[in-house]
């Protein structure tokens, strides 16, 4: 299958966020959810058929462009920082979408897919903030495959070191809450038994 681009224009970024959305009705997706028990902190997944995309930039226009392969493509030399997800699209309308609500088509059909996120000048972009040009450039890139953990596969910026460090903390700390709170229903079921003192 040869590579159909699905979309390569530029979008406008705000908050350093963009979306991809399987269902243009719903609310924009939610942070937390979207990078929930991941390790990377660029493209979240976990919110089933919705995607966070980080971006180095503020606010202003960043280039994206979206490929659908028919197998995983070789990753290219020219990204800085690469990271892989798992990705369901639970619609054929499948759109990304900008923090006001404009949306794009992807025309992507329904189903799951491994999505390759690549970016390049994400530093310089940070410290620029605010652009009316673009600044840093983004690749998204889906081939069919079953669901799988997400991946860091290549790490040189400053800023998706600082992004895959808060997701890795702020996950590892839900996780110790979960634990402590699991523990603590365990000791208060075990007080509950009879003849316990």
């Amino acid at each position: 299958m040869p590579i159909e681009v699905l979309m390569d224009r530029q979008v406008r970024v705000e908050y350093s966020q963009l979306y991809v959305v399987s269902d243009p009705d719903d609310d924009r997706p939610d942070l937390q959810e979207t990078y929930r028990g991941q390790t990377n902190g660029l493209c979240g997944a976990a919110d089933l058929g919705n995607m966070t995309l980080t971006t180095g930039i503020e606010m202003g226009p960043v280039s994206l462009r979206a490929e659908l392969h028919g197998s995983e493509p070789p990753v290219e030399d020219s990204w800085e920082d690469v990271v892989e997800v798992s990705f369901t699209a639970t619609t054929d309308q499948v759109m990304v979408q900008e923090w006001d609500g404009d949306t794009y088509p992807l025309n992507l059909p329904s189903g799951q897919y491994r999505v390759r996120y690549c970016v390049r000048g994400m530093d310089q972009a940070h410290r620029v903030g605010i652009s009316d040009e673009p600044v840093d450039f983004y690749l998204l890139q889906f081939w069919p495959g079953p669901p799988a953990a997400d991946r860091i596969i290549r790490q040189t910026s400053k800023e998706a070191a600082h992004a895959h460090d808060v997701v890795q903390r702020r996950n590892a700390s839900a996780s110790g809450s979960r634990s402590r709170r699991s523990a603590t229903r365990k000791v208060n079921e075990v007080r509950r038994m009879p003849g316990t003192p």
